[in-house]
């Protein structure tokens, strides 16, 4: 894979090559990188656990696991939503230190997985101080739509994930 640097609005994003799942939220598209994606999931009884974060929804049982999960909507401060036949768990492998952890993110819906160039990724643009775009790998042009490109590793803070962990 070659590696390219884009250095736009104070920011630097490397060359992302590769293959995104992507899914829906409130119209918008976003990717994940598939090596994160274990699977995907309907929607299932959800387990709630007291004194979670509002994003996270609780807990399942995925074949003897115990997997939190997080709606991604209420996670990013978007309208909460009634969930439909479309609605999915998407689950993903997160690092979390040195090893990997297993979440469920709910999201509206799967699209599709798709090939993105490098060449086709953007920075995100920079908002100030007033919004935090951590968790965004960058902006991945496709045809006249924009896609999202997340970094699931950053989505959750230190302290949220050590929250969803002892909810597992």
């Amino acid at each position: 894979m070659e590696t390219g640097i884009f250095d736009e609005a104070g920011k630097t994003v490397k060359d992302h090559d590769g293959k995104y799942l992507t899914f829906s939220l409130a119209g918008e598209e976003y990717g994940i990188g598939i090596l994160k994606v274990k699977e995907i999931i309907g929607m299932m009884k959800i387990t709630m656990v007291p004194h979670t974060p509002s994003f996270t929804k609780g807990v399942i049982n995925l074949r003897g696991k115990v997997i939190p999960i997080v709606d991604l909507r209420v996670r990013f401060g978007m309208e909460s939503v009634q969930y439909t036949d479309k609605t999915c768990i998407i689950v993903v492998e997160i690092a979390r230190g040195e090893r990997e952890v297993m979440i469920g993110v709910i999201v509206d819906s799967v699209s599709e997985v798709v090939n993105i160039k490098g060449t086709d990724v953007e920075a995100a643009p920079n908002f100030g101080n007033c919004l935090d775009t951590n968790y965004i790998h960058g902006m991945a042009k496709a045809g006249d739509q924009v896609k999202i490109l997340l970094d699931l590793d950053r989505v959750l803070s230190a302290e949220e994930m050590g929250a969803l962990q002892k909810a597992a």
